[in-house]
């Protein structure tokens, strides 16, 4: 791939876990930005212990040649009024702005199923009909327009126990919203564990992927959580997502397609994994290496 095309980032979520404190509770913000740039990254997501001030985020960053690549936007167009969401929005894509970041990337939690402990995620995942599609649709197209106006990209991340979850909710999403406002962050980690091709995926919509995150799985874990009924969360602590290179996943083809799809911006490592069982610089490493010699850079 065109090392002047691409960015390489990688996720805070393998050093401490938003959704799970007590995951990686024991690192600190320095050392998980330290060690995302000992490890060859040039820059990250936000995570939960990050400086909300951004002086002193840019501080810390700068100082290890890091940057802010996106941040993950909880929305909820389907049961909040829209004027809160929208507020909201608008409130991260400042933030965003000010960090120099050009994606938000935004996951519909209405109904989500994702961060709850003991409700199984192959069982209990919400459908949307119709109506909610339509005005799921329209609150996207809604955030897109303001993301545009104020010089800054939606990409939606496709997620698992959320209500886009799918390659069929995939389609529809992508055909229900408009390609100048609505963009796919492709996720080849989410598509794999819920038995989707991704490269079906990746190849259809490759001219409206705009961010990339670089996830493996464990099949033999994604397979217990099936046999035993156990949720996202459930799956995470068993070690359901590893980082490329670790896992079933062969990313040559995924990095080829985007390389003939002219893709250019960040891809990210994203694995969530307990640190105590992975260590993340280990993790870190291994992946910065699968890629350099996957892909070239």
């Amino acid at each position: 791939m065109d090392k002047k095309k691409i960015k390489l980032g990688i996720a805070p979520i393998a050093w401490t876990n938003d959704d799970m404190p007590d995951l990686g509770s024991e690192n600190t913000f320095e050392q998980c930005v330290s060690e995302m740039a000992l490890a060859g990254f040039e820059g990250c997501e936000v995570g939960n212990k990050y400086p909300k001030d951004t002086d002193a985020l840019k501080k810390a960053l700068e100082l290890r040649g890091l940057s802010i690549a996106n941040q993950w936007f909880s929305s909820f167009v389907l049961t909040q009024p829209m004027a809160k969401v929208e507020e909201d929005f608008i409130e991260q894509c400042k933030f965003l702005i000010t960090m120099g970041a050009k994606r938000i990337g935004a996951s519909e939690q209405s109904f989500s199923i994702q961060g709850q402990m003991n409700t199984p995620v192959f069982e209990n995942k919400y459908v949307m009909n119709d109506k909610e599609w339509d005005t799921f649709a329209k609150g996207m197209n809604r955030l897109g327009d303001i993301a545009n106006s104020m010089g800054i990209k939606l990409v939606y991340h496709h997620h698992m126990g959320t209500v886009v979850q799918t390659a069929e909710e995939v389609d529809r999403m992508m055909e229900m919203t408009d390609k100048d406002k609505f963009s796919l962050l492709f996720d080849s980690g989410h598509l794999a564990y819920c038995g989707e091709d991704y490269m079906y995926v990746l190849k259809k919509y490759a001219d409206r992927i705009k961010h990339v995150h670089l996830k493996d799985i464990r099949p033999e874990v994604v397979q217990q959580v099936k046999n035993e009924k156990l949720s996202f969360l459930q799956g995470v602590r068993r070690g359901a997502f590893t980082v490329p290179g670790d896992g079933c996943i062969d990313f040559a083809p995924i990095f080829e397609v985007l390389e003939k799809s002219g893709y250019e911006g960040w891809m990210i490592v994203e694995a969530e994994q307990d640190p105590k069982k992975a260590n993340p610089l280990e993790y870190a490493l291994k992946a910065r290496e699968y890629i350099k010699k996957t892909a070239n850079i």
